[in-house]
């Protein structure tokens, strides 16, 4: 007779593709599938995907990990979803889907994020008092109700794809935490939606539109309905926990949810996350948010732009003979390169690189600024670039960590996932760099993992998202930083800052010489 194993859903919705994933109750992993959808680009900074390309592609994503985990679908007790984030609906009274969804990567509301950053208004805190990103729901529910009147009138509710998503699983209509205080402004503890904040740039109408409750990720939103079941092959009343966004649903899954520990996640880009006990609000970082990720914490917030999109531009652009070396050899690229940088000294041999490829998101939050090799010489080779733009793009998530040190935030070790977490050299190179241990997982897959988290609460298997984080999350190796490197690496570090103070005049003109060129 087989066996059966009480399991948890979690289902991933990135930028280009879908994960799925099941896990027993005490975090380990029972199978995964993926699922890829289109991205369409209109016109140039624009971004935008179907929500009806979404639902096929998550309902064939978990019918296949169904399929090929062997388990038995009345064994499933919970699931819960993440998304990204700020990715925009807007459905009409009938809960119809009125336009593309709007990507959070869409930049068409540039102009309407600077005219929002004019206002100075007092909740531009949770942005640093900074510029307000063109992420944002403000800046694209503005850009729609100014570009695309009829449409926005149209609309009953402007969401995020979370909210879309959850409608669809259950029938229910609320906005996430995560989502709503980290992109809409929302400020639980002053009250909610800040109608004078909203009116300061003429959209106060769009509080009407949001959905009625505000819920906290984990809590039971609902059941899955009968629609879905049948599309997903799953049963129909199954609870649903209140997802949220991607990568601060991925610190559940790295059980960063209490204070002092700090989420890496990387990928394209590298997102630094944590979460302090009370509201704080500083220059060189986003947040804090308050009840973002867990009831009564603040979620801080930094990033660099381009991480992983840097590498893999370096490696298909300039790599042709590493890549034949390690044809030869039966090895990855990656691995060759890898290995080549290893034996090079610190600094590699005067190289030091600036990580601006696209601009710096924080601490300088400085979207004119562009990357910079200095010290080529004749000497160098592909491992010796290689090695500089690993320790770039680690002295960038240093910047990124004083930010938070001088916010007062006491900084205990750093838990990541992604792709650059498979690299012993990149990991060694940011422990060496920041002085902090890095905390690998057992299961890479952490978005997965953290919605599996929360459906694993909404079921009741555990009481809330920290005894569940405790008891399903495991790490697999924790890499200790040498205190020599980091010593010798400070002066590189230093320097790095310095490049920027004495050049960012300069390339804020070469930038602006460069986008008038057609």
């Amino acid at each position: 007779m087989k066996e059966r194993k009480t399991c948890l859903l979690g289902i991933d919705m990135g930028t280009s593709s879908v994960k799925a994933g099941l896990f027993d109750i005490y975090g380990n992993p029972l199978g995964f599938a993926d699922g890829v959808y289109s991205l369409y680009t209109p016109q140039s900074g624009w971004a935008e995907q179907k929500a009806d390309e979404w639902w096929n592609t998550v309902a064939a994503t978990v019918r296949r990990l169904i399929a090929g985990s062997g388990v038995c679908t009345t064994d499933i007790i919970g699931m819960s979803v993440d998304t990204t984030c700020c990715t925009v609906v807007l459905m009409d009274e009938h809960m119809n889907v009125l336009r593309p969804a709007i990507m959070w990567m869409d930049v068409r509301a540039s102009g309407q994020a600077k005219r929002i950053t004019a206002t100075g208004h007092d909740m531009l805190k949770f942005n640093g008092y900074g510029n307000v990103s063109a992420e944002t729901m403000p800046a694209k529910a503005l850009w729609l109700k100014e570009n695309e009147r009829e449409t926005y009138d149209k609309a009953r509710y402007v969401v995020e794809c979370t909210d879309w998503l959850m409608y669809r699983l259950t029938g229910e209509m609320n906005a996430s935490i995560s989502c709503a205080a980290a992109r809409w402004y929302y400020d639980r503890p002053g009250g909610g939606f800040r109608e004078d904040f909203y009116g300061a740039f003429g959209l106060e109408d769009v509080l009407e539109k949001f959905p009625p409750q505000v819920v906290d990720m984990g809590v039971r939103a609902g059941t899955l309905n009968k629609e879905a079941a049948v599309d997903l092959g799953l049963p129909e009343g199954l609870p649903v926990g209140e997802g949220g966004a991607d990568a601060f649903v991925g610190m559940i899954g790295l059980d960063v949810v209490s204070p002092g520990k700090i989420a890496m996640i990387t990928g394209s880009s590298h997102l630094h996350l944590g979460l302090v006990e009370n509201e704080l609000h500083s220059q060189g970082m986003w947040g804090s948010y308050p009840d973002a990720i867990v009831p009564g914490l603040q979620l801080i917030e930094g990033g660099q732009t381009s991480t992983g999109s840097m590498v893999s531009w370096f490696q298909s652009n300039f790599c042709s003979g590493v890549e034949k070396e390690a044809r030869e050899q039966g090895k990855s690229v990656y691995d060759l390169l890898n290995e080549g940088a290893q034996k090079l000294p610190i600094g590699a041999e005067g190289l030091l690189l600036l990580d601006y490829f696209q601009g710096n998101r924080t601490p300088h939050a400085d979207p004119d600024v562009r990357g910079m090799l200095y010290g080529l010489s004749l000497k160098h080779t592909p491992y010796h670039i290689y090695r500089a733009m690993i320790e770039g793009i680690c002295f960038g998530t240093e910047n990124v960590m004083q930010a938070f040190r001088k916010s007062g935030t006491g900084l205990k070790g750093i838990y990541t996932c992604g792709g650059a977490a498979a690299s012993r050299f990149w990991m060694q190179t940011h422990a060496d760099v920041c002085n902090l241990p890095i905390y690998v997982p057992a299961v890479t897959q952490a978005p997965c993992l953290g919605a599996a988290i929360l459906g694993a609460v909404a079921a009741g298997v555990y009481p809330d998202i920290k005894k569940a984080s405790a008891q399903m999350v495991k790490i697999k190796e924790t890499i200790e930083p040498d205190s020599g490197r980091h010593e010798e690496y400070r002066f590189y570090f230093e320097k790095y800052i310095e490049a920027y103070d004495t050049s960012k005049n300069w390339m804020h003109k070469m930038t602006e010489k460069a986008s008038n060129i057609v």
